[in-house]
């Protein structure tokens, strides 16, 4: 099993999420942002790393919200989501092709991928 973190960032009421680009696992997809925890850091050092590499802004992670255990065909992960807050940067997308800064409740207006739907119902 592969351990992920996502950070769901927010930025006063309204939550980051990115699209995968084309060529990309999932390319396509609407995603919270954040990636594969190596094994010498932590979830939140994963995040801090992950952020500043994909989309080149800064972020405070503030607290462990929920995980869940999603099987792919290839591959099973567990995925961690941390409440994080932007704290700064211009936004790069250098692994996703676009972004939106959204309300919860517009969350499920977007073709989320499958690991990532269930956080929306601690969200809204």
């Amino acid at each position: 099993m592969i351990s992920v973190a996502a950070a769901i960032i927010f930025n006063q009421n309204l939550i980051l999420i990115a699209r995968r680009s084309n060529g990309k696992h999932l390319a396509g997809y609407w995603e919270f942002p954040g990636g594969k925890i190596e094994a010498d850091e932590s979830p939140e050092a994963c995040l801090i790393r992950e952020i500043k590499e994909e989309l080149g802004i800064t972020i405070k992670v503030n607290s462990f919200l929920t995980e869940n255990i999603h099987h792919y065909a290839e591959k099973t992960i567990l995925l961690k989501a941390y409440h994080c807050s932007f704290t700064g940067g211009q936004i790069q997308l250098n692994d996703h092709d676009q972004i939106a800064w959204v309300l919860p409740e517009q969350l499920k207006d977007y073709v989320l991928a499958p690991a990532d739907i269930p956080f929306i119902n601690y969200l809204t």
